[in-house]
């Protein structure tokens, strides 16, 4: 039997009408080199189970000579995640953690009550062209551990569990999807993964958590009797299982997990259950009380004005 059995009525297709809450296309934005599209936070949807923010980095090509030069920032409350197509970013932070990441790895850093990153190219990934192509996404600590001690854990890719059927490729990022789980410690019950559908490949997405989306980052896929290209965050109701079908080669991430206790504050690079918080935060950027990231101490990037 397939790993991905949709014989069961349970996981029966759902019309998409029905099964749909709502159709969130990412705002883009230029920063230079390459564009960012955000799908999360939006007018829609401001989380999805603890997904509180979710970029698409790229594709870009960076010339020889160039990369990205993200500079020591901080966060609260929060964990970063990226997850990367193609390239390499290099990681400081402020707990002395020097990690490339590369395609397939995950590198899970949790901020709690405040770490600083920064995220460049290496001086030796610049010397020739590369493409720099993934995801960014923000995931909210639950209130009782946003002040937490910071960390930082990597997996490298074979450490990830892999599903291969049917023309469907899953790897499972974070939680448990189809009887695996991942090795990536997380702090409230979700899942995250990506799947490489080949056309004609089918994956249900059963109604395991009461928060669910897709972001199909390139290619097609159809739900019920409705297609959906790359650059779309589909949002899926509550309790209705669907089936995806590749109708082109498809690349999806497959996100969600239970409701957050409460809402959440955003300003900047900041995520809190309290807005309080969020001013001591940047008055501690303003005045330095940040620790700093060793090898990376000669920038930052300054407290925006609004």
């Amino acid at each position: 039997m397939s790993r991905f059995d949709c014989d069961d009525p349970v996981l029966g297709d759902k019309g998409s009408c029905d099964a749909i809450e709502h159709i969130i296309v990412p705002r883009a934005r230029d920063i230079g080199d390459f564009e960012v599209r955000r799908a999360l936070p939006s007018v829609k949807k401001q989380m999805i189970g603890p997904f509180i923010f979710f970029d698409q980095m790229g594709p870009a090509k960076l010339d020889a000579g160039k990369g990205i030069d993200v500079r020591p920032h901080p966060h609260i409350g929060l964990s970063t995640v990226t997850w990367l197509f193609e390239g390499q970013i290099f990681h400081r932070d402020s707990l002395g953690v020097e990690q490339a990441i590369d395609p397939g790895a995950v590198n899970w850093m949790r901020a709690g009550r405040g770490i600083v990153h920064s995220e460049r190219t290496a001086p030796a990934e610049r010397a020739a062209s590369k493409n720099l192509y993934g995801i960014q996404s923000w995931v909210a600590l639950p209130k009782d551990q946003e002040e937490v001690a910071p960390g930082f854990w990597h997996h490298a890719a074979d450490e990830l569990p892999v599903i291969t059927d049917g023309g469907v490729m899953l790897r499972v990022i974070a939680g448990s999807m189809f009887g695996e789980t991942s090795p990536v410690k997380t702090h409230s019950d979700m899942f995250y993964g990506e799947a490489v559908m080949h056309p004609g490949a089918t994956m249900p997405l059963p109604p395991v958590h009461e928060e669910r989306a897709i972001y199909v980052v390139s290619g097609q896929i159809r739900i019920a009797g409705d297609l959906f290209e790359g650059g779309q965050l589909l949002v899926l109701r509550a309790g209705d299982a669907i089936t995806i079908t590749a109708v082109k080669v498809a690349r999806i991430m497959v996100l969600g997990g239970e409701p957050m206790d409460g809402p959440r504050h955003i300003w900047w690079n900041f995520v809190s259950s309290s807005k309080e918080r969020i001013e001591q935060a940047k008055q501690e950027w303003r005045t330095a009380k940040f620790d700093i990231v060793p090898g990376d101490a000669e920038e930052f990037i300054p407290l925006p004005e609004r």
